[in-house]
């Protein structure tokens, strides 16, 4: 017990320490009860920087908080992609402190987005929507989400080429297809089981089974862009959209095909979805540019490694799908999964990226890239890297509490 407590003192004080660069020392188990003992303040200071953001937001009107650059906040309107990442964020406190403070606020943040129930101008209503309506929806069972969530599948499956089999994400190149598409086939395979339509699932299993065959490198990397003619169903092109190159893995769009087949193997218990998983997470945890504490380069291939900027969000994203994963893979590789997702959530939680309250615009997380090639928020905080670092928490306190799954 001695040396246990000596050890969690440790990595406890690691965590106090800016400017980490390795994950803390010590075994598995003792990197877990570090973040466990630290979840009470991680919350807390979450809290506290969310609270000072509806601060900053009072008098805006369908305005959603999505970065802190150049000392100030930058906000979007309720057809941004990135709109339903801080109404989700305000349902994940909740969910940690079950306060009315947070469900109000999340109340009033969602009801904003239902003005897009309807979109059908990109792939994106997944994100709007399930991240703010489907959380909702599962911690509080307000009236009319349901039908709001429907009404956004609906509208997805609009996007729907039958002749190539998958979901159209922009109305740009010829048909193009990115890897962030899978996220949004969580809102399609609720909507089936929720009464929606057949055709629902039906559209999801073909686009993560075309995305399966045909967006994976064979070092099970995934391509950002791949371009379709959508009556031949030929490739026109693999670009490299916000990676480095068409041929490098840019480390968001892996953490993004990680969790979408991980989900999508959660929702069907197809085992090809499972071995994509696998596969990509593999890829992932091995490679040769993952830093010692597992939070990404904003692209694995980066030219200027080791200096090139670190992606918080990546990180979390991918943390957040590998606790997830650890509970369908054998061991050892569950084992592996959860270890690195821990180790990734302790770095986050590290003065190195988690901000001083009252700092960082408010937003919890620093150091995320969005779109360096497109010199567009580097190095800034982004709301969706705070939204998966909080889901990433609240998977790892249901499994180290061995509570049931969220969905």
């Amino acid at each position: 017990m001695k040396r246990l407590l000596i050890s969690l003192s440790l990595l406890l004080a690691s965590l106090s320490n800016a400017g980490v660069n390795l994950p803390p020392r010590g075994d598995a188990a003792d990197r877990e009860e570090a973040l466990r003992a630290a979840l009470p303040d991680i919350f807390a200071a979450s809290a506290e920087q969310y609270r000072g953001m509806l601060k900053r937001l009072e008098g805006t009107t369908d305005q959603f908080p999505r970065r802190w650059e150049k000392n100030a906040l930058v906000t979007v309107g309720p057809k941004e992609w990135t709109s339903g990442f801080f109404p989700g964020s305000l349902w994940h406190l909740y969910e940690h402190t079950r306060s009315p403070e947070w469900k109000a606020a999340a109340l009033h943040y969602t009801a904003m987005l239902e003005q897009v129930r309807h979109y059908s101008g990109n792939h994106d209503i997944g994100f709007m929507l399930f991240c703010s309506f489907g959380n909702g929806l599962r911690l509080a069972n307000p009236d009319g989400y349901r039908e709001v969530l429907l009404d956004g599948a609906a509208a997805l499956c609009q996007r729907y080429v039958p002749r190539l089999g998958m979901i159209r994400s922009w109305d740009s190149y010829k048909n193009p297809v990115i890897i962030d598409n899978m996220m949004n086939l969580e809102l399609l395979m609720w909507a089936a089981k929720q009464g929606g339509e057949k055709r629902f699932a039906d559209i999801a299993l073909s686009h993560a089974d075309q995305t399966n065959a045909r967006h994976f490198r064979p070092d099970n990397s995934a391509y950002h862009i791949v371009d379709y003619n959508p009556l031949t169903g030929k490739i026109f092109g693999y670009y490299a959209g916000q990676g480095a190159s068409a041929d490098g893995p840019w480390a968001r769009g892996q953490s993004w095909g990680l969790y979408g087949f991980t989900m999508m193997y959660r929702e069907t218990r197809k085992p090809e979805y499972l071995a994509r998983a696998v596969k990509s997470a593999d890829f992932l945890v091995r490679h040769r540019n993952l830093p010692a504490d597992a939070v990404p380069y904003w692209d694995y291939e980066a030219a200027d490694i080791p200096e090139a900027p670190r992606d918080a969000s990546a990180a979390a994203i991918m943390a957040s799908a590998l606790l997830e994963l650890s509970t369908f893979a054998e061991a050892p590789k569950a084992t592996l999964y959860r270890d690195t997702a821990v180790r990734q959530l302790l770095t986050l939680s590290s003065p190195a990226y988690r901000a001083p309250v009252g700092a960082n615009g408010n937003f919890i997380l620093m150091h995320g890239v969005g779109h360096l090639p497109g010199n567009s928020e580097v190095d800034v905080p982004l709301n969706y890297a705070d939204y998966y670092y909080l889901e990433g928490l609240l998977r790892f306190k249901r499994l180290s509490a061995k509570l049931p799954a969220e969905n």
